[in-house]
């Protein structure tokens, strides 16, 4: 961990930070495009070729998607608790996913004879990638799914990396099945994403994909951008703290070591106005990191984590000059600041307001902007799974007063059809 004191170092050095993240993806795409252009050329084949080199699993085509069976036996090693923990998740994402659906139809009059709106159609087939292989991570699944489904689309289908053994891990299948998954395929990596905005023989061509990944993962997403659509670069996970005097040290240590436990590329940093949180804070983090499953990850993380000691309203601008993925606001009043705060993919407000909740619990989305690209991108939601056409309803009284502006300007472009097409409608008078 680097302890950063503002007051005696170059603001520019610091606010690039998360930019270095993006660095690491773009590094990857020269490895990820030939794996992408096999996949186009010999799907399957490709498909096959790629899961056992890098997940070490041997797969066949008639196995590659994930019998209904097994999915349907996922949920008989499950307790009662854990399937009950998975329903009441997605049971908060609906909710609040469907405050964000807009009407089918938005539809105002404007001045007398001329009504304009929105039509709402949700697309009609999504990928989303489920992070997988060494761990699972069933959350994924109904982040990406349920705001999908609230949104109408009509066919959702998982790429997931299976473990050594080959399977799926029960709870991420269980958390596909509760959030309306139609196929799920044991695919991960570069691979499953080519498979997807490509199509082969056994997964089809979806229009967008969605999700989050590695450094490896994402870079294939930005590459297929174009043949599909993708949400947003959503890499490796990211964690600023904004932390004043009076703030519980403890809490801050827990939540940096939260996000640090993601992998060894996540970026946690603390900004505080208080040397004595800062020092308590490393020395919290020292003394919890050893009893932690995956301490080796946190140390590999924490090589670069940043501490950061100054004043409020330069670590204010700081934050969004890094614009995180995830931003908790430990200070007094924290509700004071946030007309303040202008980039940040998800906001945690208050001592009791942890990250790891939203990860899970409270339905917000967790699949979210990385790398700086907060600064252009929301959270996913429902909008990313619709499209909106505009609608033009006009009266003869209507389009009479907007004739002349008409004329005008397509005679100003040159465009003598345009201003016929007012003409025609008028040549009786």
């Amino acid at each position: 961990m680097e302890k950063i004191d503002l007051s005696q170092l170059d603001y520019d050095e610091i606010k690039d930070i998360s930019k270095k993240q993006m660095e690491d993806v773009f590094d990857k795409k020269q490895a990820a495009r030939p794996i992408l252009n096999e996949i186009n050329e010999r799907g399957d084949k490709a498909l096959i070729k790629y899961t056992k080199k890098f997940d070490g699993v041997e797969l066949e085509s008639d196995n590659i998607k994930v019998s209904d069976k097994r999915i349907k036996n996922s949920y008989e090693n499950l307790s009662e608790r854990e399937i009950q923990a998975l329903e009441q998740a997605r049971d908060n994402i609906i909710d609040y996913h469907e405050t964000q659906l807009p009407k089918k139809i938005e539809l105002d009059e404007f001045e007398e004879g001329i009504t304009l709106g929105s039509l709402f159609n949700p697309l009609e087939k999504i990928g989303a990638y489920v992070p997988g292989g060494k761990a699972s991570y069933p959350s994924s699944a109904l982040m990406t799914l349920l705001p999908a489904y609230v949104a109408g689309v009509n066919e959702k289908i998982i790429c997931t990396p299976p473990s050594k053994d080959g399977r799926i891990n029960d709870m991420t299948l269980a958390a596909a099945d509760i959030a309306g998954a139609d196929k799920v395929f044991r695919v991960g990596g570069v691979q499953a994403i080519g498979a997807m905005a490509y199509g082969t023989k056994t997964i089809d061509k979806v229009q967008k994909i969605v999700g989050p990944g590695n450094s490896y993962v994402t870079a294939a997403k930005m590459l297929v951008r174009g043949k599909v659509e993708i949400e947003f670069p959503a890499g490796p996970s990211e964690l600023v703290i904004l932390a004043d005097s009076s703030c519980d040290p403890g809490y801050v240590a827990s939540d940096l070591l939260a996000q640090a436990e993601h992998g060894p590329d996540s970026l946690v940093i603390l900004l505080t106005t208080s040397s004595e949180v800062l020092d308590s804070v490393k020395e919290e983090i020292k003394e919890r990191t050893n009893s932690l499953n995956r301490s080796e990850i946190i140390k590999n993380s924490l090589k670069r984590a940043k501490l950061v000691l100054g004043e409020q309203e330069e670590l204010i601008n700081l934050l969004n000059d890094v614009a995180p993925e995830h931003l908790e606001l430990m200070i007094q009043n924290p509700m004071s600041i946030l007309n303040e705060i202008k980039n940040a993919g998800a906001i945690f407000v208050g001592n009791f307001s942890p990250t790891a909740v939203g990860d899970y619990a409270t339905g917000c989305n967790h699949v979210l902007p990385t790398g700086g690209m907060a600064k252009i991108h929301s959270g996913l939601n429902v909008y990313d799974f619709m499209k909106r056409s505009s609608l033009q309803f006009l009266s003869k009284k209507g389009l009479r007063n907007l004739r002349e502006i008409t004329e005008i300007i397509s005679e100003i472009e040159g465009l003598e059809a345009h201003s016929n097409s007012i003409k025609e409608r008028f040549k009786e008078e």
